[in-house]
């Protein structure tokens, strides 16, 4: 096949890829200004042959393949009852438009055919995905099936995710110079441990400088990410749904496609890598289905737990409409015999216990209020203390002869047999035709054991019938929205946010360690689907107590709620939420439209957020004050993005009653607003105030007027 160079251009970025024997990444960053000459510029590429290889130069293709000397992770692993395990692909057709390329190649002797689809977007935003198909008569089976990148050499570090429940999002960083990165996940859930995306770029890296790759993989199950150096110093990064033994079965004639991979890569550090993944999101994934404001929420779980009673949560939703809370939802306990977390998932009736009269008369309350009401379900699960259970128990996903643990005191239903499907589509339909249903949160509190269906793993399959019920129910009530939750921040990735429209980021509402977590969301999602609540002053979930300032402050930036009972607190708490509410909805369009910027601070022990506006004349700034300062000052606060030749009103919106306690003085800004041109708060900056531990301050920055 002639060889032949095709593009793929975003605004700031560009792909090169080689189509020759294989096809080839031979340039993916900032975009180039001229076309490419194909003849020169394959010359200028032409690496040599070291001695003591394969005679010829082996490509690191879209799709490695062992056959052609590759001797990486391949891009396809499979047989045909133990044959056709090294298939050779060779290119049928090229398939090129301005932004997209599809590929598609054929073994005939494997008999199996592969599409390759890559695409850029204006956001620059790259997504790819392979479709493997079984041409033959005979079944095959997939072992692995892995989206592929080539990444430069220079390319010599990863930040990537680790975590548990109520610790999600952490980040760390790891050197690159032999052998690789790995990265895999088997609980069956996107999951808080290890979150399918990383960050890649020359050692450094940074949120204002250096090259970044980023990339995420779309995918709400187990995964697989990995980044491996060659002997011969290439990057290759692979990203794929990760196949319990024996799940992907070909049929004659089947298909397969991998989970889309999104990749961006910016000049501009982990901040310009951000804001194409935030454009992109909003634009293609979100489009017009969060074009409302986002509703502040009031969720009563950590208000009343089990605790259900109608006239009181009622009372509850009254003291919350007065805070200014704009959507209201019951959480987990109010359908029949749920009083505690041991019994009753699956048996979706109401509760006539706790509501002798249904919801109808919460609901009309709620809406009366002016608020939309919102109802928590955790569909996928199942008590084995439950009807359901005891009518029903082949209905749980596992294994026959094998007991699997519980979790949670729960099991995973099997969303593969129709009539489990079924049953689960008919109690949220029942709800959601019955009641005037605005919200769904819905929930998923446990990881998965032993997926199987029919005897075979199939934990694949069951992320897709989830993803069907989904799909179904959005078809039939398309007015509602839906909270993707899975004891917090378990299931989060593009996919599932083409169905929903908000992610509970995760179970702990310390804002200390909502802080880190936030950031680390931040990286790959935009402020207005992330769920940021205050939570009592006592965290439930680390018993550390927290300021009001810093609960509030942490908790603005994000889709902002509250995670307690309004009844209890005192009216100087109630007038303290108040004041963040009516904060966050002066703000909510910048915070929910503006263009994200995490700040480089002095003080190791700060963390800072600035959301700037499109046109540059406003902002939102955030410094928190996480531990101890390092020093006896703490530097100076520089905040990039703003217009160098516009000045600037800098204006100590929001801080700790004591700021001014406990030191000889703080910066005049703190107490007078300054007039600086955005060059001056770009490169000289403002000098930090001095904060205590586990503090924020807010900071107002507006064009000033001109007279």
């Amino acid at each position: 096949m002639d060889t032949k160079f095709y593009q793929l251009k975003g605004t700031h970025s560009q792909l090169l890829i080689h189509v020759g024997d294989v096809a080839e990444i031979v340039y993916y960053g900032q975009a180039l200004s001229n076309d490419v000459q194909d003849a020169d510029a394959l010359a200028a590429l032409l690496r040599p042959i070291p001695y003591g290889r394969l005679d010829d130069d082996i490509p690191v293709s879209l799709n490695p393949q062992l056959a052609r000397g590759n001797f990486g992770s391949p891009g396809v692993e499979g047989h045909r009852n133990g044959r056709h395990w090294a298939p050779e692909f060779i290119i049928q057709a090229v398939h090129h438009s301005e932004q997209q390329l599809c590929i598609e190649s054929q073994d005939d002797r494997a008999q199996l055919r592969l599409s390759v689809t890559v695409q850029i977007d204006a956001h620059d935003v790259l997504q790819m995905h392979q479709t493997l198909t079984n041409i033959g008569e005979s079944g095959y089976s997939v072992t692995r099936l892995a989206n592929t990148m080539t990444l430069p050499e220079r390319a010599g570090e990863v930040l990537s995710y680790y975590g548990r429940w109520v610790k999600e999002f952490q980040q760390t960083r790891t050197t690159l110079s032999a052998g690789g990165f790995i990265q895999e996940n088997r609980r069956g859930r996107t999951s808080h441990e290890h979150y399918p995306a990383l960050m890649v770029g020359p050692c450094g890296f940074a949120e204002e400088t250096g090259e970044v790759w980023g990339a995420h993989l779309a995918w709400s199950g187990n995964h697989r990410m990995r980044v491996d150096v060659k002997a011969d110093g290439r990057r290759v990064l692979q990203a794929e749904a990760l196949y319990l033994p024996g799940e992907t079965y070909l049929a004659a004639h089947a298909s397969l496609t991998t989970p889309t991979l999104y990749m961006g890569y910016s000049a501009a550090g982990l901040n310009g890598m951000s804001q194409q993944f935030h454009r992109h999101v909003r634009q293609d994934i979100l489009q017009q289905r969060v074009s409302k404001p986002r509703p502040v929420h009031l969720n009563t779980w950590e208000g009343i737990y089990f605790g259900h009673d109608p006239n009181y949560i009622m009372a509850m939703a009254t003291e919350a409409a007065d805070i200014g809370v704009e959507r209201f939802i019951i959480d987990d306990g109010w359908f029949r015999g749920r009083d505690d977390d041991t019994s009753s998932l699956g048996d979706w009736f109401i509760d006539e216990g706790k509501y002798p009269q249904g919801l109808r008369p919460v609901i009309d309350h709620v809406h009366g209020l002016g608020m939309e009401f919102g109802l928590w379900f955790e569909p996928e699960m199942v008590n084995p203390h439950s009807d359901l259970y005891r009518r029903c128990p082949d209905w749980v996903l596992g294994v026959d002869g094998y007991q699997p643990p519980t979790g949670r005191h729960q099991y995973t239903l099997d969303l593969q047999n129709p009539a489990v499907f079924d049953y689960l589509y008919e109690r949220l339909d029942h709800f959601l035709s019955t009641y005037p249903i605005d919200y769904i949160k819905w929930d998923m509190n446990r990881e998965i054991v032993q997926p199987g269906h029919d005897g075979m793993a199939s934990g694949v399959e069951q992320v897709r019938a989830y993803y069907a019920l989904l799909d179904k129910l959005v078809l039939a009530h398309p007015q509602v929205e839906i909270e993707s939750c899975a004891a917090g921040g378990g299931r989060i990735d593009y996919e599932v946010l083409k169905r929903t429209h908000r992610f509970w980021t995760s179970d702990n509402n310390d804002a200390l360690e909502r802080q880190q977590i936030q950031k680390g969301f931040s990286y790959f999602f935009p402020p207005e689907v992330m769920g940021s609540h205050i939570g009592a002053t006592r965290s439930h979930s680390t018993r550390r107590t927290h300021s009001m300032s810093l609960r509030g402050i942490s908790a603005i930036f994000g889709h902002m709620g509250l995670e307690l009972d309004p009844v209890q607190a005192s009216s100087e708490e109630k007038a303290a939420f108040r004041q963040y509410v009516t904060l966050h909805k002066q703000w909510r369009s910048l915070l929910h439209n503006g263009i994200t910027c995490r700040l480089t601070l002095d003080d190791h022990q700060q963390q800072g957020l600035a959301v700037l506006s499109d046109d540059q004349s406003q902002a939102l700034v955030m410094v928190a004050q996480l531990g101890m300062s390092t020093y006896s000052l703490a530097g100076r606060l520089r905040i990039p993005g703003l217009d160098p030749a516009r000045d600037y009103h800098i204006e100590l919106i929001d801080a700790p009653p004591e700021l001014h306690e406990i030191v000889n003085r703080q910066p005049s800004w703190t107490r007078e607003p300054l007039t600086l041109s955005g060059e001056w708060l770009a490169k000289a900056g403002i000098a930090m105030p001095l904060l205590d531990p586990e503090t924020a301050i807010l900071i107002e920055i507006r064009q000033a007027e001109c007279h």
